[in-house]
């Protein structure tokens, strides 16, 4: 187990380069979610314009 956590000498490279990738994914799925979100909301208010409602 340990010669593989030491990837065969190459661990000082190869474990910040995994961090680096699984942190990028996970804000990548973040700003998805958000901006899909973000845009959802919009298109219901655009919808609800277009139909009239909400106009006082």
């Amino acid at each position: 187990m340990s010669g593989f956590l030491d990837m065969g000498g190459h661990a000082a490279t190869v474990w910040p380069a995994y961090g680096v990738t699984i942190a990028l994914l996970v804000a990548l799925v973040v700003v998805s979610l958000v901006s899909s979100r973000r845009r959802h909301r919009n298109l219901e208010r655009l919808e609800r314009e277009l139909h009239g409602e909400g106009n006082p």
